[in-house]
C-alpha cells in the first residue's frame, strides 16, 4: 500500500510540474506555427506573379478561382499568424489556419511525403490551440476569452 501511495505522489508531483510548463507549450507552438506561415505568405507577397501562376498551374484549390484562393491563402498567412502570437482570438485564428494548411494539402496533388508529414505535424500544433486556447501568455487571457 505505501509503494501505491509513493507513485501516487510522484505522479501528482509529475503531472502539477508538466501542467505548469502548458502555457509555456502552448505559447511556443503558437510561435512556431505563426513563423512556418508567416513566413510562406512573405514568399508570396516578394513576388505576387509567381503567387498568382503558382495557384493557376500548380494548386488545384477547389471551388474558388485561382486569383481569390492566392488573395485569402496569403490574407490568411500573414494575418493569422500575428493574432496566433499575439494570443488575440486564438482558437479562431487557429482554425483559420488549420483550414490554411488543409487547404495546401488538398490542393497539391502531388505533395511529397515528407511535406505531407510536416502538414499533419502543422495540423497537430494548431489542433493544440484549436482544443485548449492560447493559455496564460496571451491577450485572451488578459481580457478573459476562452
Amino acid at each position: 500500500m505505501n509503494a501505491i501511495l509513493t507513485i501516487k505522489n510522484a505522479n501528482n508531483q509529475v503531472a502539477s510540474w508538466l501542467t505548469n510548463l502548458q502555457p509555456i507549450i502552448l505559447l511556443s507552438g503558437r510561435m512556431y506555427i505563426a513563423w512556418v506561415f508567416f513566413k510562406a505568405g512573405l514568399t508570396k507577397i516578394k513576388d505576387w506573379e509567381s503567387t498568382l501562376l503558382l495557384f493557376e498551374y500548380e494548386y488545384e484549390v477547389p471551388i474558388i478561382s485561382y486569383e481569390l484562393a492566392a488573395y485569402l491563402g496569403t490574407f490568411g498567412e500573414l494575418v493569422l499568424p500575428v493574432l496566433l502570437v499575439l494570443g488575440l482570438v486564438t482558437r479562431f485564428s487557429a482554425m483559420g489556419l488549420f483550414i490554411v494548411n488543409v487547404i495546401a494539402v488538398i490542393s497539391l496533388p502531388e505533395m511529397p511525403p515528407a511535406a505531407y508529414n510536416l502538414n499533419v505535424i502543422w495540423a497537430a500544433i494548431i489542433g493544440l490551440n484549436i482544443f485548449w486556447g492560447a493559455g496564460r501568455f496571451s491577450i485572451d487571457d488578459y481580457v478573459g476569452l476562452k
